[in-house]
């Protein structure tokens, strides 16, 4: 298995987890009431189901649906950093959001490449 398959795999399977926990665990909504962003949780999990959806879909069927659902992945890790920075979060608390934005942003890369 190559490394796209891989951080594909990683990634799709990785945002439907958190999409689901983003909607249903205590956890997940205490983490995004510590964040400040409480509000955007339901919408932010919906957005990380259809985005893991649209890597592994688009995998199979559509590199142009792959590259989009990774670039939205992408930037939405991005605001993560950006919100574990802000709130003051340690390096070891921002370094997985931080990976998720080079995974995708290479995913990204690799589709645009293949239109």
């Amino acid at each position: 298995m190559d490394i796209l398959s891989l951080a594909v795999i990683f990634s799709g399977i990785s945002f439907l987890f958190f999409g689901v926990t983003c909607l249903t665990t205590r956890y997940m909504k205490s983490e995004f009431t510590r964040y400040g962003y409480d509000r955007q949780r339901p919408l932010t999990g919906v957005l990380q189901i259809l985005g893991g959806a649209g890597v592994l879909v688009g995998y199979y069927f559509s590199p142009l649906l792959a590259m989009l659902a990774t670039i939205g992945l992408t930037l939405m890790m991005m605001v993560g950093v950006g919100v574990r920075i802000k709130i003051g979060d340690t390096l070891i608390q921002t370094i997985p959001a931080f990976t998720y934005v080079v995974v995708n942003a290479y995913i990204a890369y690799r589709f645009a490449q293949m239109l």
